[in-house]
Formats: C-alpha cells, sequence, structure tokens
C-alpha cells in the first residue's frame, strides 16, 4: 500500500549532483514523435484528457467510463458469410501500447541505524535508476470493449508484476428526454481503479511517491490496501454525465510478488495459513458520485467504501476472519483555463475493525479504527509548470499488540553482542532495538504535509521536486520509536523524471 515516505538528506554536493542530471536531461530532451496510448487512438493531444498526467478532465472521464472507446483509427473489420452489416471483429489496427519510465533519487533527513551493528548507520540515500517501467496497453479492444492494462517492473524489489489493471464493456443510450445514460461493467484487480476522479487512491494524491522510505504503521484498508491481490466486477452507471453510481464484489486474487505460493505443492496457489491478510469470499464495494459542470469549472461531491474480511495468517483459512468496513466522502474543484488549470480535492476515510481472528490468536485488541484525511490542491501555468501542496492526516486507536512499542533485531552471529536473543527482551544477549518501525505509545498516529513542484516540457515528460515534511509519525512528535528517533528524521526529499513514450 501507499504510505508517506522519505529519504535522508545529503550533502549540498550530492543533491546538486543529482540536480544537474535532471537539468542536463531537460536541456537534451526532444519533443515526442507520437503521444502514448490515448492519444494514438483518437488523434487527441494528452491534455485533452488531462489535466498533466494523471489527473482527469471531464472529457477524460467520460472517456474512460464509456469504455475508452473514441477512435480516430482504422479497425481490422470482417463480416459473415451471409454478408450482415453487423461485422464480427472490430481489431484495431495498430494496438495502442506506451512506455512509462521513472527514474528518482530519494534522500532521508536521518539516516536509520543499522539492523545488526549497533551504533552504526545504513545509507541515508539512494537512485534507483530506474525506479519502475511500465508497459501499457490502452483503449478500445473492440466496440464497446475497452482496456487499460499495466505491467511494470519496479527495481526495488527486482520484480514484474501486473499493476493497474481495468477491463471494461460499456455502451450508451440516449433516453427519451435526450438525456444521456451509460451503462458498463469494469473487471479490475484494485477497489477504486474504475473510478473516474482523483480522489480515490488507485490514481490519487501524492500520484508519484517514493518507493524507498519509512512507512508508516497503519492506513485504512482502502487506501490501496488489496491492490493487485484481488479482482472482481464492478458495475456502474452514468447519468447525464453528471451522476455515477457503481457496486462491485472482489475475491482472492493474488499475483506475482503478492503471492507467496503453497508450501506443499510449490505452486502458486492455494493461499493457507503462511499466507497474510488472505481475502476471504465476496467482498462488496461501492462508489456514488454527482458532478456538476459550468462553464470551465467542475465541482464532484462523492461517497465510496467496502466491506473486506481476511485471514490475518497464522491461522486456518476458513472460519474466523478479520472485517474491515471503510467509509469515505470526497469532493473535487477544477478550473480548467486557455493558460492556467487547477484542482482543489479532498478525501476523509473511516475504517472500522473487527479484529475477531488476530483477537482468538492473542495479537490485538477485538476491535480497531483508523481514519484518513488527505486534502491538496494543484497548479499548472501553460500545462508547463505546476506545484502541489497537501496535507495527509492517519488516526487510530491505541493497540499495544497491533502496533507494538518496542520491536529488537537479533544480531548476526559475529558481531558485537550476538547471541541468543532469548525471545528479544531488553537486555537479553543478541537482542538491538534498531526502532523505527514501531509506535512506543503503540498509536499509529502520522501527519505529513507534501509539498512538490513541476516542470513538464512536453505533456508526456514530468520532473518534479517533492518534500515531505512529518508533524508526526506513528504516534509522537519527538522519540516515537522509544529510541531516539523523531517524526522529522523520516522527512523526504525526493526528485524525479517521469516519461511516457
Amino acid at each position: 500500500m501507499e504510505q508517506f515516505n522519505w529519504i535522508q538528506r545529503s550533502t549540498w554536493l550530492q543533491r546538486c549532483a543529482a540536480l544537474s542530471v535532471v537539468l542536463f536531461g531537460i536541456m537534451c530532451a526532444r519533443p515526442a514523435q507520437a503521444l502514448p496510448l490515448f492519444a494514438r487512438q483518437t488523434g487527441m493531444a494528452c491534455l485533452a484528457c488531462h489535466t498533466v498526467y494523471p489527473e482527469l478532465t471531464h472529457f477524460g472521464r467520460m472517456f474512460k467510463l464509456n469504455g475508452y472507446q473514441l477512435d480516430n483509427g482504422k479497425d481490422i473489420q470482417m463480416i459473415t458469410d451471409q454478408g450482415d452489416a453487423q461485422p464480427t471483429l472490430g481489431l484495431p489496427a495498430v494496438p495502442n501500447l506506451a512506455l512509462f519510465i521513472m527514474a528518482g533519487y530519494v534522500s532521508l533527513d536521518k539516516a536509520l541505524p543499522d539492523s545488526q551493528i549497533p551504533g552504526a548507520k545504513s545509507l541515508s540515500d539512494g537512485i534507483q535508476f530506474p525506479q519502475q517501467v511500465s508497459l501499457l496497453y490502452g483503449g478500445k479492444i473492440a466496440p464497446h470493449f475497452g482496456a487499460f492494462a499495466q505491467v511494470t517492473y519496479d527495481s526495488a524489489v527486482d520484480t514484474f508484476n501486473i499493476d493497474n489493471t481495468d477491463f471494461r464493456f460499456a455502451k450508451q443510450w440516449v433516453l427519451p428526454n435526450k438525456t444521456p445514460l451509460t451503462l458498463g461493467i469494469s473487471f479490475n484487480n484494485n477497489p477504486s481503479v474504475e473510478d473516474p476522479y482523483n480522489t480515490t487512491p488507485a490514481f490519487g494524491f501524492p500520484y508519484l511517491p517514493p518507493e524507498i522510505n519509512v512507512p508508516s504503521l497503519a492506513s485504512p484498508l482502502m487506501e490501496a490496501g488489496t491492490a493487485y491481490t484481488v479482482a472482481g466486477p464492478v458495475f456502474y452507471a452514468l447519468w447525464n454525465e453528471q451522476l455515477y453510481a457503481a457496486i462491485g464484489v472482489y475475491r482472492n486474487a493474488p499475483t506475482g510478488s503478492s503471492s507467496v505460493g503453497n508450501p506443499i505443492t510449490g505452486g502458486p496457489s492455494p493461499s493457507d495459513s503462511q499466507t497474510t491478510n488472505v481475502v476471504a469470499g465476496n467482498n462488496p464495494y461501492w462508489r456514488v458520485s454527482y458532478e456538476y459542470d459550468i462553464d470551465r469549472y467542475a465541482l464532484m461531491v462523492g461517497t465510496y467504501g467496502l466491506h473486506f474480511q481476511l485471514y490475518p495468517g497464522g491461522v486456518p483459512v476458513h472460519g474466523l476472519t478479520n472485517s474491515y468496513t471503510d467509509v469515505a466522502g470526497d469532493f473535487q474543484f477544477q478550473f480548467i483555463g486557455e493558460q492556467n488549470t487547477a484542482t482543489l480535492k479532498g478525501t476523509y476515510v473511516k475504517e472500522h475493525q473487527s479484529l475477531n481472528a488476530s483477537a482468538a490468536a492473542g495479537s490485538t485488541n477485538p476491535s480497531d479504527w483508523l481514519s484518513q484525511t488527505a486534502v491538496d490542491f494543484t497548479y499548472w501555468y501553460q500545462r508547463r509548470y505546476g506545484f502541489d501542496v497537501g496535507y495527509v492526516s492517519i488516526l487510530g486507536s491505541t493497540d499495544p499488540l497491533a502496533y507494538p512499542s518496542a520491536p529488537f533485531q537479533c544480531i548476526a552471529a559475529g558481531n558485537p553482542g550476538a547471541g541468543t536473543c532469548g525471545g528479544g527482551a531488553t537486555g537479553m544477549p543478541g537482542a538491538y532495538n534498531v526502532g523505527v518501525m514501531n509506535s512506543f505509545n503503540s498509536n499509529p498516529t502520522t501527519n505529513a504535509w507534501i509539498g512538490e513542484i513541476y516542470y513538464s516540457p512536453w505533456l508526456n515528460v514530468k520532473f518534479g521536486l517533492q518534500y515531505t515534511y512529518y508533524t508526526k509519525f506513528n504516534g509522537a512528535q519527538n522519540n516515537y520509536d522509544g529510541v531516539g528517533r523523531n517524526a522529522s528524521n523520516n522527512d523526504t526529499t525526493y526528485l524525479y523524471a517521469w516519461f511516457a513514450l
């Protein structure tokens, strides 16, 4: 799941060197000869559907909900032997493919302690080159049937994985009062990936978070907690390009690195007690929103949520489960002018957790709660220069078992203090309290400000400098882990380049 992460500050020399690389890339870049994906299919520039990727305009939202069907290319068609007018094949002559490439440099405010050697530190920064490489297919597959499908190589874990994938069938009718009505079905692998707004988690703020980071202890399940580990259909209706309603159901469907396989057969499935957070049975998801447009302005208010049941791991994958109910409210106000675009948006998610399976195993309270508030404002001038400022707050109940106050690391043999951890108690031979990923007061509260400046010389090229400032991390501002680490020590500087080919 996406967390708010940042990597340690480096010297001024290191930062200037990294910035020089980006500036060199800007000066040497060439205009794109062909725009990716939907621009190739529709013959329109990217700004028709996006302010700047991935933020959608009203036109982009309608294009998505109507099955990615607007087509400026030729189809390979075939009719029946009887010469029926209805073709039996409508295959795009040229597949709508694109390549996304990201590279980044990340620096934490303070280096992490070494996991094995007391007193030593890890590296304080890192370069990911590339950070991610994604191959995408997007657009029309056949009449009324389209897709957005993504396969991503992630350098952090050195694996290829199925990323956000959305296959959808949609058809539009005009009602007797001349009002358009679209009905559709999306089959996807990430709750909210089918949604047309950038307030929901799949394509929400922050758009490009760093992967090298210190993640907070918790966030609501809706915030990408089941991304790419589930799959299911979402049925939706769009009335008059304003009222949108969707309902779906998801089942367990781990792929790639999210699937540990079956230890008996050695195959990729089925999941058993050795797999954590296995989704149980059928799990509902819903969404309702209303958009009002006038001139160059668009206002949306909505709600969405889910009810998922999970086996936490270490328990049989039948019987008791942990239950998560997330209910969210969101809004988006967007202005799109000739020279200026601006978007203000916000989301509030409240999660109730009934932790029957974990509580029976003695690892948590019978019930907990979490909430997440995210508000941000984005501005672009001429779709070239922009900035984004946002605030994220995670609150939650105190749970000494779910959010341990003092995790201990066993020191490897041969290192100073090595020995038997003896259960990991303080002062036992081989026990080393590294802190960082715990909460001294057993509370997950985390608050952060995120600021970002952008430069986009072309709509398929973006450079960004992002900074995250934590005012509270895992329950406290100072000494949150009990061994001296402060919330601000996890502040992160992130410099990145993003290209779409």
